[in-house]
This record gives structure tokens, sequence and C-alpha cells, in this order.
């Protein structure tokens, strides 16, 4: 028989409606409506990011000096190319307010600006007021503008003073919206905003501090960016330079962003393999239930060819229109709810219906619709017709033909691939969808144990009729438990795993640092303070330990000889400027790995010890050659060495150390990082800031607090992907139970016949789906803790212990999650009528 034939047969059939189909409609459109809903909020997100872009970066182009200004030459050239040039200085300090004892102190990230910032954008304040009179002098006095959280920390109103080194200043304002704030990136405290020139006899801006300064280009109309970063790149190449412009005006913040939806998907392609799950039990439900039909089909002649076409054709158009459905959801969910979701955001987002992100969608969708229906399909194909004659559906070959698998294999391959290319992580996706199939197959093997061991249990329950009753219906044949511990097992797996990374994520930042990590990390140490600074220290028996080091900031640029960007790719000690220290001798706790340390009074060609772990990942060995700008400055210096470096314990870690004499010219500040007795911590603190000013102290439980607050937002995106899984195995439950009806009713009739009352059918029935629900929670948590031990140990590189609060929230949500689907279908079977089923079944 040719397609037609089977496309006629198809259209026929389906005029009795959708029932059946609703799990299959209801899965699909769920996940794909998942997915295409991420899809959309990172493309809004990238178009807004992409339309203000010069918003964001507070000019057309951006030229970032690390801890110098742009020399007269630089400035020259910079300003040759532009209409306006805008100087934007950013450091942190400390805001003070008081003297002495009652003082109060607080770590902010300063923004020293000219006359011309904002050049693009518009600053918000409260009260409003043009930035330019809110940063005038009033009284004698500079304004400032600063963000409410440090304002409401140290108590500040508009009108009162506060002190930035030896600097005082009033403040005018409050900060309600900060143009530029994206392009700034993580900073440890909250902004406060003055004129450059009022930091003039401040002491903050010595030579050695730590900070940037910024050069904001106001473009002509019509400019060349990628010719012009070439040639800035060209004419900037060893002076430290980064190029930053209005395509990309908020690069950490795109990567972010792109990275984080990355996961997300994935996250939402987990929802939609178990939506797979249910997809494959409504087409093995609905042919089950056209066994007649099927059996009358090959009596008159079908071949198996027109048999699968037939299921196929309409399998496809349902699909389909699921698909459909979910993208029309995915797209429209957004829309609806942008007021909303910009509410949230602190980075513009331009909401509409984006093409690409729906067709990744719908491909993912349509191709996991066809790998999970492939297989009940060729089943349904590739039978005797005296077999399905007998309604004999159980005792067909589990495994459909080769033809079949090998087609199956395909689809996978197109769904990897898929994946890892819109994606742009092939690891990632690789070990996520590797872990998903390990995860299905691991509970469809306990799936089938389930099975095995509730049929033996049930003969050895002999006295308790109630349990024996679940048990035999758990090991019979028609009872689901296979698309019931897939569907809500790889839920409760990924929900599980999502569950460990986050609670050893918080455990590892806030939970075990506070028992190692120092109370305060000191930075911007003068050369001529730094004597003061560690006697005032030593002579406190409070304090336990001081550890301090030069610090220096660099560019690694080449590694022997070629750039490093194109032998290190995006590792993070390549991008952006490192923290770069010296010393004569290693200190007490190095542990050299392989190597020589330089003698002590070495003062030949630069040296280099390197960080051992570090080290690897780039490739490096022994005798390679580094650049590293400093300031301006290119320095090549040779490997001598590689050493363990601790960063997890928050004390001082320098992947560079270099010997002395490769930076005596350089101009820098010491770090030092501080273990003392909490009680001591207030007086440390108010002495050192008295006695020097300038000195910044970043206190590591805000910091800490700070990270964590980053990560629990975080966490909260992909719990909420994570749910979306779960509700989608929620929903393959319904379905399986909803299918079940019928078997339940009848046996529930049975029961009645042979005397058993309605409460003891229903505690039978209620058994049942806690026995599946625990069993499903089990393996899941399992599974779960695998998969968050991998994660934390390979990705995140922590330390794992179970979070054992989690584990068992995971196992009651299985349990509850049964019972409530099973008993809601239940019902119909405890009221139905003996006579009635019985009469059916004749």
């Amino acid at each position: 028989m040719s397609l037609g034939t089977a496309a006629r047969f198809a259209r026929r059939e389906m005029r009795g409606g959708l029932r059946g189909f609703r799990l299959l409609l209801a899965c699909l459109a769920l996940g794909v409506a998942a997915l295409a809903a991420v899809g959309s909020v990172r493309a809004a997100i990238e178009a807004g990011l992409e339309a203000e872009g010069a918003a964001l970066l507070g000019g057309d182009a951006e030229l970032d000096f690390t801890y110098r200004f742009a020399s007269a030459e630089e400035r020259d050239w910079i300003s040759v190319r532009a209409e306006r040039v805008s100087e934007v200085v950013e450091f942190r300090s400390m805001a003070v307010v008081g003297s002495g004892a009652t003082s109060e102190r607080a770590l902010t990230q300063v923004k020293a600006v000219d006359d011309l910032y904002p050049l693009i954008g518009e600053m918000v304040l409260e009260p409003a007021l043009p930035l330019d009179a809110a940063l005038a002098k009033t009284d004698g006095l500079p304004g400032a503008v600063m963000e409410r959280a440090l304002s409401d920390r140290l108590g500040l109103a508009p009108g009162d003073t506060f002190a930035l080194g030896e600097a005082e200043f009033r403040l005018t304002a409050l900060i309600e919206r900060e143009p530029d704030s994206a392009a700034s990136g993580f900073s440890l405290g909250p902004r406060t905003l003055l004129r450059r020139d009022a930091l003039e006899g401040s002491g903050l801006l010595s030579a050695g501090t730590l900070f940037n300064s910024k050069y904001r280009l106001d473009l002509p109309l019509g400019t060349d960016l990628d010719q012009l970063q070439a040639a800035a790149e060209d004419r900037f190449a060893d002076a430290g330079m980064r190029w930053t412009d209005a395509r990309n005006g908020a690069p950490g913040v795109a990567r972010f962003v792109e990275r984080l939806s990355a996961f997300l998907v994935l996250v939402g392609l987990s929802g939609l393999t178990v939506g797979g799950v249910g997809v494959a039990a409504a087409v093995r439900a609905y042919l089950q239930r056209k066994t007649a039909v099927i059996a009358t089909f090959r009596a008159m002649g079908a071949t198996r060819a027109t048999i699968f076409q037939t299921y196929f054709i309409q399998v496809g158009l349902l699909a389909v229109m699921g698909v459909a459905l979910g993208l029309l959801i995915g797209a429209g969910l957004p829309l609806l709810l942008s007021p909303l979701i910009e509410a949230q955001l602190p980075l513009p987002a331009r909401f509409a219906i984006y093409p690409a992100p729906l067709i990744e969608a719908a491909l993912y969708g349509l191709l996991t619709a066809a790998l999970f229906t492939l297989w009940p399909l060729a089943r349904s194909a590739d039978v005797r017709a005296a077999t399905l004659f007998r309604d004999d559906w159980q005792r067909q070959s589990p495994w459909p033909a080769a033809p079949y698998l090998f087609a199956m294999a395909l689809l996978l391959a197109a769904l990897l691939a898929l994946a890892g290319w819109f994606n742009g992580s092939w690891s990632l996706t690789l070990w996520t969808l590797g872990g998903l199939a390990a995860t299905l197959g691991l509970l469809a093997l306990a799936a089938a144990l389930l099975r095995l061991i509730a049929r033996g249990a049930a003969r050895m329950a002999r006295g308790h009729p109630r349990l024996r009753w679940a048990l035999a219906a758990i090991g019979g044949p028609g009872e689901g438990a296979t698309a019931v511990v897939l569907a809500l097992g790889l839920g409760l797996s990924v929900l599980a795993a999502v569950g460990q990374i986050d609670g050893n994520l918080r455990r590892a930042i806030s939970g075990n640092l506070p028992d190692v990590a120092p109370s305060y990390f000191f930075v911007d140490i003068q050369k001529d303070q730094i004597d003061g600074f560690t006697e005032r220290l030593e002579t406190d028996p409070a304090v336990s330990r001081i550890e301090s080091a030069p610090m220096l900031r660099g560019v690694v640029t080449e590694i022997n000889g070629q750039p490093a960007e194109e032998v290190a790719g995006d590792h993070w000690v390549v991008r952006g400027d490192r923290g770069i220290t010296y010393a004569a001798l290693p200190g007490e706790d190095t542990r050299i790995t392989a190597g020589d340390w330089w003698t002590e009074d070495y003062d030949g060609p630069p040296q280099i010890s390197f960080a051992a772990e570090e080290a690897e990942e780039l490739g490096l060995n022994l005798g390679d050659s580094l650049t590293i700008n400093v300031l301006g400055r290119a320095i090549t210096g040779e490997i001598t060495s590689f050493r363990e470096v601790d960063f997890s314990t928050a004390g001082i870690g320098f992947v560079l150390t270099m010997n002395p004499a490769a930076l005596a010219g350089a101009p820098h500040s010491f770090i030092s990082t501080v273990y003392a007795e909490p009680e001591a911590e207030t007086a440390i603190l108010r002495d050192l800031a008295e006695a020097y000013p300038n000195i910044t102290a970043i206190r590591v439980r805000d910091a800490i607090d700070r990270v964590a607050a980053v990560l629990a937002g975080l966490a909260s995106a992909i719990s909420f992907g994570a749910l979306a899984t779960l509700a989608t195995g929620f929903m393959v439950l319904i379905g399986a139970a909803a299918a079940g009806t019928g078997a339940r009713s009848y046996e529930a009739a049975l029961l009645k016949t042979m005397g058993a009352s309605r409460r003891a059918i229903a505690t039978s029935f209620v058994l049942r789906a806690a026995f599946l629900g625990l069993f499903a929670g089990g393996v899941a948590l399992m599974a779960g803790i695998a998969g968050g031990w991998a994660v934390s140990h390979y990705v995140m590189e922590t330390d794992f212990t179970v979070i054992w609060s989690n584990a068992l929230m995971i196992i009651a949500g299985g349990v509850l999650a049964t019972v409530l689907a099973g008993l809601g279908f239940a019902l119909k079977a405890l009221n139905a009528r003996p006579a009635d089923m019985l009469r059916a079944q004749e």
C-alpha cells in the first residue's frame, strides 16, 4: 500500500478527536514552552544590550587602563579620533561617618567623573537634581551621590557629610539609576559618585593605588569600530589597554547571560526528556487501544510499512500541534510578563517575537517527539496479526527492528549536535545529555527491578490483603510503573542535583570559610605605611596571623612569543588583568611542585613562579616564557617553578610571582590579610583607618555575603528550570494515572464482588502510589547526588557533602506527587458499579 493509503487511514482515525493524546500534547507543549521562553528572554536581553550598548558603556567606545592614567601622548591620540572624551576613575575605598569610637565605616566602589559624564544616557537621582548641581560644592564641601544601600548602612541622608580618605564630602542625593552601572560589573561595595578633581588631597590615588582609568569616546557618526579597535590595539599593544565598544557595552554581563541561558536550556532539555517519556507512554497506550483496528488492517492486507506510516502520520501531526502550542506559550508568556521581568532585570531588554529561539525550541521538540515515539510505533508495526487479535501486546519482543534502532541513533546524534551547536559548549552539552541518558537507563533498570521485587513480595504478603493488592498491581503488566518511575524519577533527579549543587556552593562560601578565612583584607597600603601597619597588628594579642605582600596588576599578553588569547583561549588567567607579586624567598607554606626558586639575591633576567593547577590548564611547561604588561611596561620572564596555590582559603594567593629585581622599578602598594578574634575586629579597623585613611579594608564576611547573594539569584533561576522539569514529570504521572483508570475500575469491581470494602481498596491504591513515589524518589536521590558530586568536584572544584535536608524533601515530594496523582483518578474507580464493569468485560 502507498503512503497515500496510510494518510487516508490516519485522517479517518483522527476524526474521533484528540482523546488519548492530551498527555502527548501537554508534555510537548510544556517542554517546548520552557525552552522557547528561556530563549526569548535571552534574545530580549541581547537585543537590549546591543541597542543600548553605548548607554551601558557610557560612550561609543572605551579604553581602560589598569592602575595608571593615560599619558599626554595617549590622550592626544584618543582626542584626535573622538568628538568628546570623558575620563572616569574607579577604585575601592572606605566611606567614613564620624570619628573615634563612634565612627561608622563601609566599603564603597568610588567612581570619580569629569564634567562630561555621562556622555550618553542619563543619571537619575533622588531628590531629582541635575548631576552637575549634585556634585557641585556646597558650603565649601564637594558634593557626592551614593547608592541607597550605602547611605542606609552609614545612616546618612542628603545634606549629611562623610569622608573618603583625607577628604570630606557632602551627600546631596541618592542614586536611583546609573546608566553605565552594568559595564562596571560585579563590585564588593555599593557605588559612590563624585568629581575627579574633588579627590585632590584625599590621598586615595597615590602611586601604586589599585584603580582603573577609563576613557569614554563620543565618536563621529559612521566611525568604523572594527578599524578603530584594530588601530587602538596596535597603538596600545604594550600599554596594558583594554578595549570595549558599544557593540558589547557590558561584556561581563553578556557573557553571564549567555552562559546562564545555555545552562537553563540544558535544564529545559531535561524537562523535554521527561516529556518524551510521557509522549512514549501516551503513544504506547493509544496503540494498545487500537489493537483491533490494527488487526483488521493486517487481515485486509496492510503491510507493516502501512501500519507504521498510518500511526506515524497521526503522531507527527499531533506532535506538530504540541510544538506549535508550546511555541505560542513560550513566545507569548515573556511578552505578557515583560513589565515584571524588566523590573527585576538590572539590564535593558527589548521584548518581541524573536524567530531564532523559537526555531531552536521547535527543533528540540520535534526531534524529541520523533525519538521517543519511534520505539512504540516500531513495535506496533512489527507484530503478527494473530498476536494482535489475541490482544497479547505484552508478549511482543521489547526491541524494535534494527532499522528503527539505527534511525533512533541518528535522531539522538542530531539532538546532541543541535544542543552543542546552539549552546556553544560541547563539553557541557555532552556531560548534561550523557548524564540524562545514564539517569534514564538507571531508572529503567530500577523500574524493572521494582516490578520484580513487587511480584516476589506480593507472594510473601499473605495475611495483609491491602499490601498484597498494591504489590501485585505494581508487579503486573498494566500498572505503568515504568512510565511513573522514569518520568517522576528524572524530574526529581534534576531537582535533586540542583539542590545538592546549590547547598554545597552555599556551604563552601558561607559555611566552611569562616573557620579558615581572615577577618579583613586590606589593600592600598603604601610602602611608607607597611611598617606602621604591621607594628599595630603584631602588638595586638587578638591578632593570630598577618600575611602581607607587594601587589601589582598586569595583563598576560604573550605566551612563548604568541598572543596569549591565541594560546590559552578564554582562560580566566589571560582574560583581563591579574594580581602579581614578588618575593625573594618562598613563603613558609609554599609548596614547590616542579622546578626551583631563584636565589635570595638573584638579579638576572626576570623569572616566574606560576600556579601549578593553572599552568596545567594552560599547557605551560618549565622554561616557557610569559610577557606581562605592568603599568604599560612589557616584562618577559621565564617560568622556573610551579607551586601550589589554594584560593579557597580567602587568603593571599597569586598566580604569578616574580623575582624582586624584575619589578623593582614599578610603583606599587601592599595588600595584607589579618586573622583576628571577632571582638577585636572593630578596634583594628578603627585604629588603622584613622592612622591611614587611604587604606581600604574589605571585611571577608561581607564579601562572602555579597557573593552568596549573587549565587542565590543564580540558584533560583536554575531551580525554576528544574521545577519546570518536575512539573512535566507530574503531568506524566497524571497521564499514567488516567490511562490506568479502566484497569483500576475493573480491579475495584472484582474486589468489591469478593467482599472488599471501599476503604481497603482505597488503602491499596494509596500504598501502590506511595511505593512507586518512594522508589522513584530514592533512585532519583542517588542519581541527583551523583550528578551534584560530579558538578561540584569537576566544575565548581569544591568539596561535596550530601545536603540531607534537600535529599529528604526529594523523597517526600516523590511520595506526595504519586499519591496525589493516583488518588485523583482512584475516586472514579472506587465509585464504579461492579455489575457495570464486569458486564463490560464479557
